[in-house]
This record gives structure tokens, sequence and C-alpha cells, in this order.
């Protein structure tokens, strides 16, 4: 069901801006000339063609388009959960291109935080153990005072010995938001995160990824669907056809529902 932004404005106006988290707009993730290619012959299908695209650190950033349009595949490229046919994908100054599975797997677990639409939550372990698991595997001890930061931000001080079963939906994705954020990852790539959620559910996830970006200067950056979730970001970029067609700053649900509109079912301007 589609989120609603509470009533009475943006969640927040006294938040640190993004700027102010980095100030000569560094760059968390780029692809340059990004291409994507699956099949071969008739069945050969463009997924991404050159696609170059920069997401800023501190910086919350929505990825819209039509079905097929390669939001997904670019999000899956540049976390490094799928290979690329061409062109470059970097996190930070890191080519992701060309590295062994030891090393990418490195580089998701350590740099790089994922909310999905299914939760992914253990159901043996409670809220808090799932938190931490991440770090636990990699031998991290977690940094206790950003952890009551995350913990604190996304409302769960209440639950943590609480497991999912336990949980309503809503709580089990505030569950994983604190999971991805927990290790201070350089950024944080959402695949639909509110896409099991009621509107109510999905307001509160939605406001808690903007919230780690203002007050914890996290990078997100979220494909989805939905416009009403868009206008939670900082910037919506938009495809169509596997390329980036347009890109839009201080994004609203409506402004956003128009400029989808110019779309047709093909991704191509009316």
């Amino acid at each position: 069901m589609t989120p609603r932004r509470p009533t009475g404005g943006p969640l927040v106006s006294t938040f640190s801006t993004p700027a102010a988290f980095a100030p000569n707009g560094a760059v968390a993730a780029k692809a340059t000339d990004l291409t994507k290619v699956y099949g071969d012959g008739e069945t050969k299908v463009v997924a991404l063609d050159h696609v170059s695209v920069e997401f800023r650190q501190a910086e919350y950033t929505a990825i819209m388009g039509p079905s097929g349009s390669g939001k997904s595949t670019l999000m899956h490229c540049m976390a490094g959960l799928d290979s690329v046919s061409g062109g470059s994908a970097r996190i930070g100054d890191t080519e992701l291109t060309g590295l062994g599975d030891k090393r990418l797997t490195q580089l998701r677990r350590d740099r790089i935080g994922f909310i999905f639409q299914s939760f992914n939550l253990l159901p043996t372990l409670n809220a808090l153990e799932n938190i931490r698991l991440p770090m636990d595997i990699a031998g991290r001890k977690p940094d206790a005072e950003w952890l009551d930061r995350v913990i604190g931000t996304v409302g769960l001080g209440d639950r943590l010995k609480h497991r999912p079963a336990q949980l309503s939906g809503g709580q089990q994705q505030r569950v994983a938001v604190a999971r991805a954020l927990a290790g201070q990852p350089d950024i944080i790539f959402g695949d639909e995160p509110t896409g099991n959620l009621d509107s109510r559910a999905g307001a509160e996830v939605l406001g808690f990824l903007r919230n780690s970006v203002r007050e914890l200067g996290q990078t997100v950056v979220m494909v989805t669907h939905d416009p009403v979730a868009a206008g939670y970001a900082d910037r919506v970029v938009f495809l169509a056809d596997g390329r980036v067609v347009d890109d839009m700053a201080n994004p609203t649900a409506e402004s956003v529902l128009e400029h989808m509109k110019r779309y047709d079912a093909k991704g191509r301007t009316s």
C-alpha cells in the first residue's frame, strides 16, 4: 500500500542539511557509461544502456522508472550484486568491475547496507541480535554510541528483546533499517523497502530513512515505483529504456507523479 507523508509538511525542519556532512558534494557511488546486457542474439536484452550517474554522500536518492526501465538492475550493479557488461561502477574510490568474489563479498559486508522488500530477519534471533548479526559474522565489535543512536533513530528501544514473530511488519522493517545502518556503511541501497507494508508503517520507515540522512549523515539510494515514497527523498533519478532520462531535486509526491505521467508504458516521453 502507498505510504503517506504525515500531515504538516516535512518530517523535520531542524536537522542538519546533507551539505553539513558532505560539504564538497563528495560522491558515495558512481556509474560511468555503465552497460548491462542479458542474453545474446534474438534473446538479447539491454537492461542498462550507457548509464552515467553519481550518488552523493549524505543524500537520499530515489530511483524511479516504468517496469523494465532498469532501475533494480542499476541498484544491483552499483551494489556489487550483479556483474556489469561494460563501463564502470564505483563505491567511493573502489572500482567494482574486475573484483573477485571474495573482494566483492568483503566490500558488501563492510561498506554497503541493504534493505529489501522482504525483511530477511532470522526468526530465532531477537531484534538486537538481528541488528548486530552482520558485524558478528564479520567479527567486528559495534560502536556502542553509534548503535544507540541508530536504535533511537528508528524507535526500537523497547523492542530489542522481541523476536520477529513478536513484531509487526513495520517493526520488522525498522529492525532491517537499523541492521543496515549499524555497521556505518558508506551507502545503503533499498529495493522497494516499503512494498510489504501498509501506508502507516511505510510512512514510518521512510521517515526513519530520511532521519538517518539528516541526523546521521547516511547515504541512501532507494528503488521505488511509488511517487509518495519518492517524495521523501532529496532527489529522484528517472530511468527509461535503460537510460537516465531526468534528475529532479527536492521532489514532492505531486511533482514526481506528474513527471511519471510523461512516460508511456515503454518509458518514452509521450
